[in-house]
C-alpha cells in the first residue's frame, strides 16, 4: 500500500493514546485482582454446552476448588467458562470473569460475581491476569485459545518467568493424542523438549485428582501470587 507520510503520522499518534487504555487495563487488573486472594484458573472451550459431560464436570472441579479455599477465575464467558463460574458461585466461592471483548461467541455469563468482573480489550493484558493470579491452571477441552493458554502457562514455568504451580488437563479422550505427540515427536524424535518438562502438567479424568495435584503442590507452603510476572 502506498501510504502518505501524513498518514503514517496520524497512525502514530493514535498508537500512542492507545498506550493509555493498554495501562488502565492493567491498573483496573491489578487493583480488583489484589483483593481477591489466592484463586485457581480454569480454562477451556466458549462452545461446551450446559448438561454435557465437561460443562458438568467444569462444575463440579469449581465446587471442589472452593471447598479448598480457592477462588475461580475464568474467562467470563460461555461454555467451560460459566460451568466454572457457576460451581464458585454455587458453592459460596469467588467467582471472577476475566471477559474479553470480541465480534462473536463472548459475553459474560451470569455467574460472575459483578464486582469480580473485568472486562478486556487486549488478550495479553487479559492473559497475564489469568497467569499472575492464579495458583493452579485446569484445561478442559477447548480450541486455539485453550491450548494457547496452555502453552503459554508451561513455557512460563519452563523458563522460570513465574514460580511452578500446578498445570491439570482433564480429558484423557481429548487431550491423550497431542500428549502422545509431545512425548514422540518433541521428546523423543526430535529432541526440542527435555524429558523433565513432560513433569510440568498432570493429565487426569478424575476431578478429585485435581484437587489432590493442588494439594500436594501447596502443601508445607503459601499459596502467592506470581509476583515476578
Amino acid at each position: 500500500m502506498d501510504y502518505k507520510k501524513k498518514d503514517w503520522v496520524k497512525i502514530d499518534a493514535e498508537h500512542s493514546w492507545r498506550m493509555f487504555r493498554i495501562i488502565s487495563e492493567f491498573t483496573d487488573g491489578f487493583e480488583k485482582m489484589n483483593r481477591i486472594g489466592p484463586c485457581v484458573s480454569i480454562y477451556g472451550s466458549a462452545r461446551t454446552k450446559p448438561g454435557t459431560k465437561y460443562y458438568e464436570m467444569g462444575v463440579d472441579i469449581a465446587k471442589r476448588i472452593v471447598a479448598e479455599g480457592y477462588g475461580v477465575i475464568t474467562g467470563g464467558g460461555p461454555g467451560i467458562m460459566e460451568a466454572g463460574n457457576k460451581g464458585a458461585q454455587e458453592a459460596n466461592g469467588a467467582s471472577v470473569g476475566l471477559n474479553i471483548v470480541l465480534p462473536f461467541e463472548q459475553f459474560a455469563n451470569e455467574y460472575v460475581d459483578l464486582d469480580k468482573l473485568i472486562n478486556f480489550r487486549y488478550f495479553f493484558a487479559r492473559k497475564v491476569m489469568f497467569v499472575k493470579y492464579a495458583q493452579a491452571f485446569v484445561l478442559l477441552p477447548g480450541g486455539f485459545g485453550t491450548l494457547d493458554e496452555l502453552f503459554e502457562s508451561i513455557t512460563l514455568i519452563q523458563t522460570k518467568k513465574i514460580d511452578p504451580v500446578p498445570v491439570i488437563l482433564v480429558g484423557t479422550e481429548f487431550w491423550g493424542g497431542m500428549m502422545d505427540w509431545i512425548t514422540s515427536v518433541l521428546r523423543d524424535e526430535f529432541k526440542t523438549i527435555s524429558p523433565s518438562d513432560m513433569d510440568l502438567f498432570t493429565l487426569t479424568d478424575d476431578p478429585q485428582v485435581v484437587i489432590d495435584t493442588i494439594n500436594a503442590h501447596y502443601e508445607g507452603k503459601d499459596a502467592a501470587p506470581n509476583f515476578e510476572y
